[in-house]
């Protein structure tokens, strides 16, 4: 008959208040205080708690082929291991072979994720070859619901593609409302300098951090940047790593451009001081944009507060470090790039952001659910506590304190980037479309429950 979340405080990006939430079937049917209690309701007292809409994590690469192997978690262990930590939607990424059609890939992941998903997913493409059918094959791929593509100045021969293919694709938003997502490092300039340190035999690690310069990073996000506004478009900045690549941004941005961006939590909270471990243990730290200098953490964080960033996402792709960050044991290049984070991203934001007075509570709500669902064409039936929205619904208890390890965490991945590090604040029980999937950090829903998102084209629009 439904489900009574009563005496919890309810919090949006703009406000917080004391209210009971009363969910029927998937969605959720009113929202305010002193909701009377009919026969047949089931009731959760949520007192202490904040009811938060459930966690959107718009960049997240599971079950992908990279570096000659693939990456550790599935749709089924990537998405659970999500929901334990309060994430109820993501969007993964479809990847287009070179001479295949987008809809090749578009099918391919679907069957990854059709019988595996246990939260809602939706997915960008990721362009490779963009020929004259190709703009067509993107205005296909909107009406599947598809509303975003990726492109990469990065990984020459493998991934990247050259202005020329960015600036038409672009332009083709401009007609059918997609969003361009950019990868923005000058890939060329970096393989020189990729290339320059092997043959001088730095071959560790720490090189994969030390050959991608900030200021690669910041050119090409200027760049991008300026083919979307000769374009006319808006552009989607993923990963931003650095304090160089953000003025770029925010440049932008306060000459009104449609600039947006995201960051994550291993740049907000790590630094290049984390490679400096013996042995070939800095692996774990290998994934692109690389950890950078610790001064940039704090700018990373201002940032935020300011809406010059607008996401957190993970860019989850693990690899396990024992068989497969191995593969680049004597040269960094060979090392599969990514790490793991998709169960921490909110427990990470709330105890350094919100309790450390980073950023407002409404600002944690904001940047980890309400402006992905905005951006990426799901709001409102994603990212609010609202009538007529998704009842995705996280229980949060503020006060829950939780030591983050791989011991104890549901990621299919040997190690943690953030090992030992205690935090305040966990999912305590956490509801996608009405349905109870987890309690108390067990997983009890039912493996491939999680529905595809045909997400709307609106070129990143907020309404």
């Amino acid at each position: 008959m439904g489900l009574l979340i009563r005496n919890g405080s309810v919090v949006s990006a703009d406000k917080t208040l004391a209210a009971d939430v009363l969910i029927e079937g998937a969605t959720i049917k009113e929202v305010r205080a002193g909701i009377p209690a009919e026969p047949g309701h089931e009731i959760l007292d949520a007192t202490g708690m904040l009811l938060l809409p459930g966690g959107i994590d718009a960049h997240t690469h599971l079950d992908m082929p990279f570096g000659g192997t693939t990456s550790s978690d599935d749709f089924e262990t990537g998405t659970c291991a999500a929901a334990i930590g309060g994430t109820t939607t993501i969007v993964d990424f479809a990847i287009q072979a070179r001479g295949t059609k987008m809809r090749d890939a578009l099918d391919t992941w679907w069957k990854k994720a059709e019988s595996k998903a246990c939260i809602d997913y939706g997915l960008h493409m990721i362009v490779t070859d963009l020929s004259d059918a190709g703009l067509e094959d993107m205005d296909d791929m909107v009406r599947e619901g598809v509303a975003s593509f990726k492109l990469f100045m990065a990984y020459p021969n493998v991934l990247m593609v050259d202005d020329a293919t960015i600036f038409r694709a672009l332009k083709q938003t401009s007609k059918n409302g997609a969003l361009i997502c950019m990868h923005a490092e000058n890939g060329s300039v970096i393989d020189v300098i990729v290339r320059q340190a092997l043959a001088e035999g730095k071959t560790a690690p720490i090189y994969h951090a030390l050959t991608r310069p900030t200021l690669a990073e910041a050119e090409a996000v200027h760049r991008a940047i300026a083919l979307a506004e000769i374009a006319g478009v808006p552009i989607y900045i993923v990963h931003l790593s650095s304090e160089d690549a953000l003025n770029q941004v925010r440049e932008a941005r306060d000459r009104g451009l449609p600039a947006f961006a995201e960051t994550c939590p291993q740049y907000l909270l790590l630094s290049i001081d984390d490679m400096n471990v013996p042995g070939f243990e800095s692996a774990k730290y290998v994934f692109t944009p690389p950890l950078r200098e610790k001064q940039n953490l704090p700018k990373l964080w201002d940032g935020l507060k300011s809406d010059h960033l607008q996401v957190v996402s993970t860019d989850h792709c693990p690899f396990c470090f024992e068989d497969q960050k191995s593969l680049g044991k004597d040269d960094f290049t060979k090392i599969p790039n990514g790490g793991p984070g998709i169960e921490n991203r909110l427990q990470l934001l709330h105890h350094h952001g919100v309790n450390a007075g980073k950023i407002t509570l409404n600002r944690f709500v904001e940047i980890v659910s309400t402006a992905p669902a905005r951006i990426f064409g799901m709001y409102p039936k994603k990212g609010a506590i609202a009538p007529g929205s998704d009842a995705d619904i996280v229980v949060w208890d503020p006060k829950a304190e939780h030591l983050i390890s791989a011991k104890t965490h549901h990621m299919r991945v040997d190690y943690s980037m953030f090992e030992g590090f205690k935090v305040q604040g966990n999912a305590r029980q956490v509801f996608s479309r009405g349905e109870l999937i987890v309690e108390y950090g067990r997983y009890v829903g039912r493996t491939g429950r999680g529905q595809y998102l045909r997400r709307e084209a609106r070129g990143g629009a907020w309404t």
